[in-house]
């Protein structure tokens, strides 16, 4: 009996200590949080019953969250809440198909087609280094998407935004495609780049314009034009968009607009939870940045699916920093990879708030030196001096963090329990990440590294010898986890900076290796193409002409950086009349 007792009460004493320990979870985190809205919320709620209702096969959460209300939100509610249930909770079948017909508009029914104002079927100079015919026939096609892919929003969304998820743009926008029916952010860096190819540039300003306004209403780019995106932010590229525009158009007036936007910008992503101070070996102190999202719950566009993956871990706390690493690892664009995994392929480690990523810092030191250039192209000397220091500051927190000379790479840095008491981070060694990924050549694509010839001819026998250069292209790791930025797939961006960056070294090795990439590239998307009559968010760069998988979801067409991608390729590298573009 006596045995009993004590072990009775050595489980309520364990009981109470993990209640206090979640408490204190909760009650110590200071972490932000940017709350959703009320509708939002209930559209969450409709995504669980209709996963209860109608099963896993074919469901697709997202597509419950893009949906509008026909009638307002309190008697929507209402109406919802008098449904029937059966014994387990869930709304039958067909009441919730009445429901939803009823009292909710189609994911797609906020954005309307609408004609792009410079679409020209054949724009004159398009592709002057395309000398195959066959090659030339299919990018004019890849240039007529843009007019499938281009939206504006409904005067309905005008009129009762409070109906709608979509976060109105005054400006039209191209879409992705197919379940992503709204400007993301970082995809649209190479949007740009493919309507820059295709002579559209006025399309191109107004994407511009419309992610401008986003930062004066939010303060930062949001991952996407929805409500529920509002916890984050995606890869900083606005900057890079109007150097491209702006050299191609000599825009002044789009300079001086978006200035005040990029400063707010930097600010966000230099300050606060995503700026970490770290200490090298040398006792130097730097400051860097990581992906950070303000949210510790599931996301509204996943919810069903992060909830169950949750369901893994014991206690509150634990989700609610799974939560928050998710939404970062979405926040990074690589959602979701093995990259930010401790224990691959176990989601549920995913710990991307503990990581300095490579590539988020080599994107800020661009946008550093993108604001120096646009600065002074206005003559705002004060800013460029300060941004011209930044830049230099990063560049050498760069080269002492995240570079391997052994390696021949910049490796992610995880920031482990190495803190002091005034929260500056120790570097170690052994705190790199010496695992190959795609994002650790992304360095390259700016001047500041691509120009330096040594460090750039171990960069190349590096990703030589690496083992992500397949045969259609570069692949984003080199772990088969079954997460879609895991081996076999690569992705479009990933293949353009690391192109870009060895085709502006000064070795002949690195441009020879970025054309090889190239034709590696465009033809696996031409035979895709050919094969399906589509453009792919992704590949599988194992076999020429196969699209990628991965993920909860089936594989993307469209696809706006696909085409964006293709586009600027060809026209920087052109096609040669005698080259084969099948398959060998």
């Amino acid at each position: 009996m006596a045995t009993i007792v004590m072990i009775f009460t050595l489980f309520i004493s364990l009981t109470a200590m993990n209640m206090t320990k979640a408490e204190t979870c909760i009650s110590t985190n200071k972490d932000p949080i940017i709350p959703t809205t009320p509708l939002v919320i209930f559209l969450e709620k409709v995504q669980e019953a209709a996963l209860q209702s109608y099963g896993y096969k074919g469901f697709d959460a997202k597509l419950y969250v893009d949906m509008s209300l026909k009638q307002n939100l309190s008697a929507t509610i209402e109406a919802f809440n008098k449904l029937s249930r059966t014994v387990n909770g869930s709304i039958p079948t067909h009441d919730l198909d009445v429901f939803i017909g009823k009292y909710l508009n189609g994911a797609d029914e906020d954005l309307v087609y609408v004609e792009p104002v410079d679409f020209v079927a054949e724009p004159e100079g398009f592709l002057p280094k395309v000398k195959n015919s066959e090659v030339r026939a299919w990018a004019l096609k890849v240039h007529s998407l843009w007019k499938n892919l281009s939206r504006k929003v409904s005067d309905k969304v005008l009129e009762k935004p409070e109906l709608y998820t979509l976060i109105p743009l005054k400006n039209p926008v191209i879409i992705a495609g197919s379940r992503y029916r709204e400007v993301y952010y970082w995809d649209s860096y190479w949007v740009i780049r493919g309507l820059l190819a295709s002579k559209m540039y006025e399309t191109a300003k107004g994407i511009v314009s419309n992610l401008v306004s986003l930062i004066d209403q939010f303060g930062y780019v949001l991952n996407g034009a929805r409500a529920y995106y509002t916890n984050r932010s995606q890869p900083p590229l606005l900057s890079a968009m109007i150097v491209e525009i702006y050299n191609r158009t000599d825009d002044l007036d789009l300079v001086r607009r978006s200035l005040p936007a990029l400063l707010k910008e930097y600010h966000f992503w230099n300050s606060g939870i995503h700026k970490v101070t770290i200490q090298d070996a040398q006792g130097s102190n730097h400051s860097l940045s990581r992906y950070y999202a303000m949210w510790n719950e599931p996301r509204p566009e996943s919810s069903t699916i992060d909830s169950k993956t949750a369901s893994k871990l014991p206690n509150i706390c634990e989700k609610r920093q799974f939560y928050r690493d998710l939404a970062s690892a979405a926040e990074s664009g690589w959602d979701f990879s093995s990259r930010w995994m401790r224990n691959e392929p176990d989601l549920t480690t995913t710990s991307t708030t503990s990581i300095l990523p490579v590539d988020l810092n080599a994107f800020l030191l661009k946008m550093e030196l993108d604001i120096a250039f646009l600065a002074n192209t206005i003559g705002e000397s004060s800013t460029v001096a300060r941004f011209t220091e930044a830049s230099q500051n990063r560049q050498r927190a760069i080269n002492c963090i995240f570079w391997n000379a052994e390696m021949g790479q910049w490796l992610d840095y995880w920031l482990g329990d190495s803190n002091t008491s005034e929260d500056i981070y120790i570097w170690e060694d052994i705190h790199q990440n010496k695992k190959s990924f795609a994002s650790n050549f992304v360095p390259l694509w700016i001047e500041l590294f691509n120009s330096d010839d040594i460090t750039n001819r171990k960069v190349v026998q590096s990703l030589k010898s690496s083992g992500l250069l397949q045969p259609a292209g570069i692949a984003s790791t080199l772990s088969n986890t079954g997460q879609q930025w895991d081996f076999p797939n690569g992705w479009p961006p990933v293949q353009h900076m690391i192109i870009e960056g060895l085709a502006r070294s000064g070795l002949e090795e690195a441009r020879a290796l970025a054309n090889d990439i190239v034709i590696r590239w465009i033809r696996t998307n031409y035979v895709a193409y050919k094969k399906t009559g589509a453009m792919y968010e992704k590949y599988d760069v194992t076999k020429c002409g196969a699209y990628g998988d991965g993920g909860v979801y089936a594989a993307q067409t469209g696809f706006g950086w696909a085409n964006g991608v293709v586009l600027a390729l060809l026209e920087e590298f052109g096609w040669p009349e005698d080259l084969k573009i099948d398959c060998y």
